[in-house]
């Protein structure tokens, strides 16, 4: 059924969704995402004409922020009107496939463009000073997977590993983070299995111009590490044990708690990014098997968060 027919304008309701991709729009830097792609992208010499890349790119975002699989997103093409416009099709034009939407997102992964979108992102957002590089907060969060066997292969992922928080246990991947201490934006991104204790991957967050960096109670010990950067001074917190041991009566104590809130408050930065995804964006479970898969869409999940946490300083430098 075409748009005409239901005989209403669908276009002139400003609800959320159309106005977050106006805000999109405007802040993604389409033209230079679209220069990075288009030299891995088919030329389309035989067969069907291949879509313009940034049709697949803008697909390939609305995809990360409204937690669409491939089959969705297709469906989500043909019925919605705001979704087919943000995408630059018509309602007499061909709509991309499931098919075709996973073969772009697989021209990412192979390629590696994950990381380079988020590379490209924050050089930009350097540019106009909204990314420093004096100092990192690292942090990490569990994604969870599927811990189901009733899958064609009969197991769970093979690479995604139970983890212990608190009393409780999780089965997926972690996402690992290295946030600029200033603006709170992700430069670094790793994914691995959710066994892996956090300090491990703490020296591999920084971009190596740090003067100081910042972590929770898991990242102890984050210094003296074989890989640790020399110039770096490391400020962990300490443990919730002995902070609550302390004594506020005690001068010297009382001034080891306000050091310790003061820390707090520089690696809260480090949460608003995770929330973004998590919250704003819905991801809160693995969408694909193994690691090479779902860290590419971290990277892109990431990029997107960045842009996403500045938006409104970007829209009033172009205004």
């Amino acid at each position: 059924m075409k748009q005409a027919d239901l005989g209403l304008n669908l276009t002139t309701k400003r609800t959320r969704k159309r106005e977050f991709l106006g805000e999109m729009e405007r802040v993604v830097p389409w033209a230079a995402l679209v220069a990075l792609i288009t030299p891995y992208a088919p030329e389309g010499r035989r067969g069907r004409p291949p879509f313009a890349v940034e049709t697949m790119l803008r697909v390939h975002f609305m995809q990360q922020w409204f937690t669409l699989s491939d089959p969705a997103m297709e469906e989500a093409l043909h019925d919605m009107p705001l979704f087919r416009e943000f995408a630059g099709l018509n309602w007499d034009t061909a709509v991309p496939d499931e098919t075709t939407i996973l073969r772009f997102r697989r021209l990412l992964e192979d390629n590696k463009l994950a990381p380079q979108i988020l590379a490209l992102v924050n050089e930009l957002l350097g540019a106009k000073g909204l990314l420093l590089r004096a100092g990192t907060v690292v942090d990490a969060t569990l994604i969870a997977a599927p811990s189901s066997t009733k899958n064609a292969s009969g197991e769970r992922d093979p690479e995604m590993k139970q983890s212990k928080k608190g009393n409780q246990w999780y089965f997926g991947m972690k996402a690992h983070i290295g946030v600029d201490a200033d603006s709170g934006l992700v430069h670094t991104v790793r994914g691995t299995t959710g066994s892996v204790n956090d300090v491990v991957e703490a020296n591999s967050l920084l971009h190596g111009e740090e003067i100081e960096a910042w972590g929770d109670a898991g990242y102890q010990g984050a210094a003296k590490r074989p890989d640790a950067q020399d110039g770096v001074r490391w400020n962990i917190a300490m443990h919730p044990g002995k902070r609550r041991a302390l004594d506020k009566d005690n001068v010297i104590d009382a001034l080891i708690n306000k050091v310790e809130k003061l820390k707090a408050g520089i690696r809260a930065k480090v949460e608003h990014p995770f929330r973004v995804i998590k919250r704003q964006f819905g991801h809160v479970k693995v969408r694909y098997r193994g690691l090479k898969k779902n860290t590419a869409q971290l990277h892109t999940l990431f990029a997107l968060s960045n842009l996403w946490m500045v938006r409104h300083k970007l829209m009033v430098v172009q205004a």
